[in-house]
């Protein structure tokens, strides 16, 4: 069996907001591979960040896919914004959209990758009839709002069926699907969670909060390897 691609995408909730462009260059610079952006509306979750202004100012500071995650409700209208503003991956939570095939769709027509998001207790059944226009499938494994939360450990299970009807999926279609996880990666858990699944890791303050971010992926690597 080939090994798996894995890829690690640092969250910028937890960057230092005043040289924003510069931490978005320095993660990538050590060896990230995806930049993700969480864009919360105070509405859908009890925080609010930042919007399409800020991801149209640090495209061009990286060549890097940008991955937004919108915890907004609805969705709809600021979909559009996001492609305009340069997002490469768009995904976001079933319950924030009133008719998910249309959301996945507009976001495939302004040009980007789609997908949905997972609460800790949201059923993966609203996959069940949207697999292809999915590209990835964000399981949190933290209840969404804030960053530095801890790993919720009932998500393992959670990958692991996630991962079979990817698998499946994929056996059937030839159709590539990533699987994310957000919330608590961290370089002691990393492996752990690949083994249940994952292929692309969100790491906001596991990344942000270390004084040399090449070593703390580096770290990451590490461990993956041992999957």
């Amino acid at each position: 069996m080939a090994q798996p691609t894995f890829r690690i995408a640092p969250s910028i909730l937890s960057a230092n907001f005043a040289k924003l462009g510069e931490e978005v260059q320095a993660v990538i610079a050590a060896g990230a591979d995806i930049i993700h952006f969480d864009v919360m509306d105070n509405h859908y979750v009890p925080n609010l960040t930042i919007g399409p202004v800020v991801c149209e100012a640090i495209r061009p500071c990286t060549d890097a896919l940008i991955d937004v995650h919108l915890m907004v409700k609805p969705v709809d209208a600021i979909i559009p914004m996001f492609a305009k503003a340069g997002a490469n991956i768009i995904t976001f939570h079933p319950e924030a959209s009133e008719h998910i095939d249309r959301s996945l769709g507009l976001i495939k027509e302004h040009g980007c990758k789609a997908g949905l998001v997972f609460n800790p207790a949201a059923p993966l059944s609203y996959l069940d009839y949207v697999m292809d226009k999915v590209d990835m499938i964000l399981l949190m494994s933290v209840n969404p709002g804030f960053g530095g939360q801890k790993f919720i450990p009932a998500t393992l299970d959670k990958l692991r069926e996630a991962r079979r009807r990817i698998d499946e999926y994929t056996a059937k279609t030839g159709k590539e699907i990533w699987l994310e996880i957000d919330g608590g990666v961290k370089v002691d858990n990393i492996a752990e969670i690949a083994r249940a699944g994952a292929d692309t890791f969100v790491a906001g303050s596991a990344i942000y909060n270390t004084p040399d971010y090449k070593a703390t992926i580096d770290a990451m690597r590490d461990e993956l390897a041992k999957v």
